[in-house]
């Protein structure tokens, strides 16, 4: 009887040291699965900062350090490289789930100026050693996926004031750049895109005027009679 009870005593030591283990196993695959996932756009933008952090210090030149990039340069090709991104991505989703042709053809340009947008920032990039992302943020991510569960005239709607006002920002940061930008070439990639950036926010800020708004749900007894 006492080895018996011996055993179910030692069995039971076992099994309660084994459902630790796991658990603690699990906690820990928990909290490093949450944090594993790195942030593209965030990664680039150190990369680039480590790298002409790192040039700075070794160029010994004046000159040749100021024909350099700066971060701030970098920051903004990366910026817009996961921009132009989004929006092609956007643009493929308009086709799939909007319900008004203005809209689905406004996602159809995104998908093919930006398309286009991308290959030259792409060069750009390499001849000036700069890294880019390779997809969109992970801020961005959760934009999208949030968009992604609309559909038809609800789709169009928060789709078309996201074109809105993600143009006007992309305004500013290209104005920003063509003006204090400290590279020519980047300077100039930034001046050239302004006139696309601006048709794009007229076209989106005219379909927006056009498409049908969601009409309000007015209950019966709230009509006079």
């Amino acid at each position: 009887m006492a080895q018996a009870l011996s055993f179910l005593f030692d069995k039971t030591i076992v099994m309660k040291k084994a459902f630790q283990f796991y658990y603690i196993s699990a906690i820990v695959i928990l909290l490093f699965g949450c944090n594993s996932g790195t942030d593209p756009v965030k990664e680039a933008k150190k990369e680039n900062t480590e790298k002409i952090d790192s040039q700075a210090k070794t160029q010994a030149s004046n000159d040749s350090v100021a024909a350099q990039p700066s971060v701030a340069d970098a920051d903004f090709l990366v910026n817009a490289a996961s921009g132009q991104m989004l929006e092609m991505q956007l643009g493929q989703l308009a086709q799939e789930n909007a319900r008004n042709e203005r809209v689905k053809r406004f996602g159809a340009m995104m998908i093919k100026d930006h398309g286009e947008g991308v290959e030259k920032l792409k060069a750009l990039a390499s001849s000036k050693k700069i890294a880019l992302p390779d997809s969109i943020s992970n801020r961005q991510q959760k934009e999208k996926g949030q968009l992604q569960q609309k559909k038809g005239a609800a789709f169009d709607e928060a789709y078309i004031a996201m074109m809105v006002d993600d143009h006007k920002k992309d305004i500013q940061e290209f104005e920003r750049e063509a003006t204090n930008g400290t590279n020519e070439a980047i300077k100039a990639f930034a001046r050239d895109n302004l006139r696309m950036l601006h048709i794009h926010l007229d076209s989106a800020t005219n379909v927006q005027k056009a498409i049908p708004k969601k009409m309000r749900t007015v209950p019966p007894e709230s009509f006079p009679h």
